[in-house]
């Protein structure tokens, strides 16, 4: 059994949460963005749809993180981890048979929470299953997953949308997920992680008194001013970000005329480059530091949006997507491994808590005031011109932020 070889059992782990995050944000949260004119074409639905559906599936996984963190603890975070992707690949599976997009909508926001479950619970289940020194690595590569994800999208969307078939990629890739998902019963039985590890219990009075003595809420009321800079700038992060690939695909087909083939190319490219930017540029903050990686992330991420707004050529969009992907996986990391560089492990955590619902709100808000300019201007400009201005004020908050201080926490990890 392959559970016997201690080097290929934390390798069939890592394939397989790795493939869970593929599925739930690549698939689960980003396809729909990728294939929106198709799936206008024949469901008649507006921007401000998309708006607010991916807002929608932006508040869904806020809640479905507290939620899956409170679940976790009484049931395992195995069994919340497989039952979120049990959801979201019946999810998949059918939404090719819906008929309307409330319904089509309904399951998009399911499986906007089940990225948020599903992710949860990986750094526990990692610490049971991978040595301490190999952890960063590990949670390094699960935490790409998306841009794995997203690259499968940017393979089949040609082959499927040269017929118009949309409804063949989301069965395509619900396969995939029922799949990852039978593997990962098998993997989770034979390493027993279905058993709910008792660790985390006997720690719970240490937790509890350790929040009493210092209090949650004491804490922030009493946090220093880089902290709620943090807050400003995930908030900012979402606000961006998050509009910015969901509305790509839209700008390049229906505003700037380009076909379904350049359009796959690019989304192929970008989780392509995803990949392996998340890991580049944390080793690049090794070296220079984690403020000043920030601060490049977030020039790359001005230089990508000027491009589509200034001279949104064909060769000039291929470097618009090389400097997206670039910024946009490794920020999600650079962030919290800042907080940890600055408090301690508890302190962090509440901080990098808050981060999260920060960013989620940021997410919310960006993708429904993006859906309505675009249904009132027809066109998606604005939201492009309004991500360069923004980028230019995260360079200018970084500045702001005190220069981390090192220690030996464990860097936490982000999607």
């Amino acid at each position: 059994m392959f559970y016997n070889f201690k080097w290929l059992k934390p390798t069939i782990i890592t394939i397989v949460l790795t493939s869970f995050v593929a599925t739930t944000y690549g698939f689960g949260f980003y396809l729909f963005s990728a294939i929106i004119p198709e799936m206008r074409a024949d469901l008649d639905f507006s921007y401000t749809t998309v708006g607010i559906i991916t807002g929608t599936a932006q508040a869904s996984f806020m809640l479905f993180a507290i939620g899956g963190a409170i679940v976790a603890h009484r049931i395992g975070g195995a069994w919340v981890t497989i039952l979120s992707m049990i959801l979201c690949s019946a999810c998949l599976l059918l939404i090719p048979v819906m008929p309307n997009i409330i319904l089509i909508g309904t399951l998009l926001v399911i499986m906007g929470g089940c990225a948020a479950s599903v992710y949860v619970p990986m750094v526990d289940l990692v610490s049971q299953t991978i040595k301490q020194a190999h952890r960063g690595k590990v949670l390094g590569l699960i935490s790409s997953g998306t841009s794995y994800g997203v690259f499968i999208n940017g393979m089949l969307i040609p082959v499927f949308l040269q017929d118009n078939n949309w409804e063949g990629i989301w069965l395509t890739v619900a396969l995939i997920a029922v799949g990852s998902t039978l593997l990962g019963i098998i993997v989770f039985r034979r390493t027993h992680l279905f058993k709910l590890n008792k660790t985390e219990e006997s720690t719970k009075p240490v937790t509890v008194k350790q929040q009493k003595s210092g209090g949650f809420f004491k804490n922030i009321k009493q946090a220093e001013p880089w902290v709620l800079l943090i807050f400003l700038i995930t908030f900012l992060n979402g606000l961006t970000t998050l509009p910015f690939q969901n509305y790509l695909t839209p700008y390049l087909r229906e505003e700037l005329g380009f076909d379904v083939s350049f359009s796959g190319q690019v989304w192929a490219m970008i989780g392509f480059i995803g990949m392996f930017s998340g890991f580049l540029l944390g080793a690049l903050s090794d070296i220079i530091g984690i403020r000043k990686t920030m601060l490049l992330t977030y020039l790359l991420l001005f230089l990508s949006a000027f491009l589509l707004i200034v001279n949104p050529s064909q060769h000039l969009i291929y470097f618009s997507g090389i400097f997206f992907a670039l910024a946009f996986y490794p920020i999600f990391g650079l962030v919290p491994a800042y907080i940890t560089k600055k408090k301690s492990r508890l302190t962090a955590t509440m901080i990098f808590g808050i981060a999260n619902v920060t960013l989620g709100i940021g997410g919310v808000l960006g993708n429904f005031l993006a859906g309505v300019s675009a249904t009132q201007t027809d066109s998606f400009s604005g939201i492009y011109i309004l991500v360069a201005i923004l980028s230019v004020v995260l360079i200018s908050l970084t500045i702001y932020l005190p220069k981390e201080e090192e220690d030996t926490n464990l860097q936490l990890q982000m999607k």
